[in-house]
């Protein structure tokens, strides 16, 4: 699969702790770090997105009281169906 290049620089402070998590085992590469730190970026971005999403639909539509109602209902018959 084809890849992009990315170059960039960091301070040599980061560029060392990021060697020493290479020379641990950690990670592959300082390449692997960066990857793993991206995706994990944008990833948090997406669910955080989506939670904003979520958030502004019950802003638009509240639940009333029938459902907030139901809803407790079914969270006690859960709990209570625990074997604890």
């Amino acid at each position: 699969m084809p890849m992009a290049q990315l170059v960039t620089r960091i301070d040599d402070e980061l560029a060392g702790a990021m060697d020493a998590l290479v020379v641990e085992g950690r990670y592959e590469s300082r390449s692997d770090i960066v990857r793993t730190a991206v995706g994990e970026l944008l990833d948090r971005l997406r669910r955080e997105e989506v939670g904003r999403q979520i958030l502004d639909g019950y802003r638009r539509v509240p639940e009333n009281e029938r459902e907030l109602a139901e809803a407790r209902a079914a969270s006690v018959a859960l709990v209570q169906d625990e074997p604890w």
